[in-house]
């Protein structure tokens, strides 16, 4: 676990700029402040979106605008939408985002997700 302090800071998300992730089908835009052992971002997705791999990192994912699809490889799936979000800690599940008209999220990951599991 990280012990670095992380001192009072705004950050204004238009002068950070945005890279571009493309997904199985569609397209991310990625605008990162990274710390040490914390990532936050917000992410959008096209219309469209599919991504292109199963993740097992652990986030915490804050829906900003639209509405997206949670799938988990074991078949499961959650509708969030403006307002909502999920949490899960890293390696306990594989999951990936889809959405049909587009999606604004806020991501924050790091160590502190990090699994207790053994």
């Amino acid at each position: 676990m990280s012990t670095q302090n992380i001192f009072y800071e705004t950050i204004n998300w238009d002068n950070i700029p945005k890279e571009e992730h493309k997904g199985e089908q569609g397209t991310s835009f990625w605008q990162i402040k990274q710390y040490q052992g914390l990532r936050i971002r917000i992410v959008e997705y096209t219309p469209g979106y599919i991504a292109d791999h199963w993740c097992t990192k652990g986030h915490i994912v804050h829906c900003l605008e639209g509405e997206f699809i949670s799938e988990l490889e074991n078949g499961e799936s959650s509708v969030l939408s403006k307002g909502m979000t999920y949490t899960v800690s890293d390696d306990l599940s594989s999951h990936r985002s889809r959405t049909e008209s587009g999606v604004k999220l806020m991501i924050i990951d790091g160590d502190f997700l990090k699994s207790n599991q053994v």
